[in-house]
């Protein structure tokens, strides 16, 4: 009985050895993939931006979904709202704007964030939160304390969506970090 009590701890042992560094990490990697990698490669090193936020951003805001249309408007992978691509392609000198292309809706998106990245003084939970929440919003909530400037209570944000958004960001950047560590 004891011989193979043993057997099985061993067994199981090896198995969840080899699950854990074979096969989870696969699965990891199907679920967070790094789709459009030669678009976010190109976006993110012009506006030195960490390629992981940028994967972050489309896995949580479209599942890497090109054809993606929210309730409010916002397009694409990385659900851009045309009056935003407006402004930021100005910026970058895109001129023809189609927010389902994949190329244009990731530069765009990119330089989005990386803009308030840039506004926020590197401080990504900020950032973050003004890609959903808009940037006025963030101010008028730092403005008025329900917020801290510097971005450390991401619990206190008050609209639900944008503290879940926040918080899945969060998650899906580290999870990014983790299963595609160089």
């Amino acid at each position: 009985m004891k011989k193979t009590y043993i057997i099985v701890l061993a067994v199981s042992i090896i198995f969840i050895t080899v699950f854990s560094i074979v096969v989870y990490p696969k699965i990891l990697k199907k679920l967070y993939p790094k789709k459009y990698s030669e678009y976010v490669e190109q976006s993110s090193e012009k506006y030195e931006i960490e390629e992981e936020w940028i994967y972050a951003l489309i896995k949580g805001e479209s599942n890497f979904n090109q054809n993606c249309i929210s309730k409010s408007g916002a397009i694409g992978l990385m659900q851009i709202i045309e009056s935003t691509a407006i402004e930021v392609s100005d910026e970058v000198g895109i001129e023809k704007i189609d927010l389902r292309e994949a190329k244009t809706n990731i530069e765009i998106g990119t330089k989005y964030f990386s803009n308030l990245v840039k506004y926020f003084k590197g401080n990504y939970n900020l950032a973050i939160t003004a890609y959903n929440a808009g940037l006025g919003t963030v101010n008028k909530w730092i403005q008025n304390g329900v917020i801290k400037e510097d971005g450390s209570d991401i619990e206190n944000i008050p609209y639900k969506e944008t503290n879940n958004y926040v918080r899945k960001i969060l998650k899906n950047y580290d999870i990014y970090k983790t299963i595609y560590e160089k």
